[in-house]
C-alpha cells in the first residue's frame, strides 16, 4: 500500500498489527486501541516507535494522556459516509496540540485528500488499485479555501479584503 506523507510518496515503515499478533521490536508497530489499554505500560516500554489506530466512536480523549509517547495516529475511515475522523484530527491537532502524524487510513478517497490535509491529516494510506499520482493531484485542484482549518491557508475572504491594501502597496 502507497502512502502519501507531507504531500510526497514515502515509503511506509509502520506495521499495523492485529490484536493477537506478536510485535516485533524493530518494526515501528500501530495497535488497536483495545490493545493499547490492555497492554499500555508494557508497548511504550518496548517501542520508542509506537502509533494507536482509531475506529470512528473511538476518540482522541481516550489516548490524550498518552499523546506525547505516541508517534503516529491512525484513524479509519471504514466508509467515505463516516467522517468523525475528520473531527478527531481536528480535535488531535487544535485541542490535543499533537505534533505527531495523523494518518487516514481504511476508506480514504482522492475526492476527500485535499479536505483531510486541511483537517489536519498529514499522511494517507492509498488503497491498492489506487493512483498515489491522482492523489497527489488532488492538492492542487482546489485553490482558494472560505474558511479557516489547521492548514496555513487563508480563507478567500481574507485575500479579497487583502487585495486593495497590495495594489496601493505597489504604487
Amino acid at each position: 500500500m502507497a502512502l502519501i506523507k507531507n504531500g510526497r510518496l514515502t515509503a511506509d515503515r509502520w506495521h499495523l498489527y492485529e490484536d493477537d499478533a506478536p510485535l516485533q521490536p524493530d518494526i515501528p508497530a500501530i495497535v488497536s486501541l483495545a490493545r493499547f489499554k490492555a497492554e499500555r505500560d508494557a508497548l511504550l516500554r518496548a517501542h520508542a516507535d509506537l502509533g494507536v489506530r482509531l475506529e470512528p466512536g473511538e476518540t482522541p480523549d481516550a489516548i490524550a494522556d498518552d499523546l506525547d509517547r505516541l508517534s503516529v495516529i491512525a484513524l479509519n475511515f471504514p466508509s467515505f459516509t463516516d467522517g468523525r475522523a475528520y473531527s478527531y484530527a481536528r480535535l488531535l491537532r487544535e485541542r490535543h496540540g499533537y505534533k505527531g502524524e495523523v494518518r487516514a487510513v481504511g476508506n480514504v478517497l482522492r475526492d476527500q485528500y485535499l479536505f483531510m490535509a486541511r483537517a489536519g491529516f498529514d499522511a494517507f494510506e492509498v488503497k491498492e488499485g489506487e493512483s498515489a499520482e491522482a492523489f497527489l493531484a488532488a492538492t492542487k485542484a482546489v485553490t482558494n479555501a472560505y474558511q479557516r482549518a489547521t492548514d496555513t491557508r487563508r480563507p478567500i475572504w481574507e485575500l479579497r479584503g487583502a487585495q486593495p491594501a497590495i495594489a496601493a502597496a505597489a504604487e
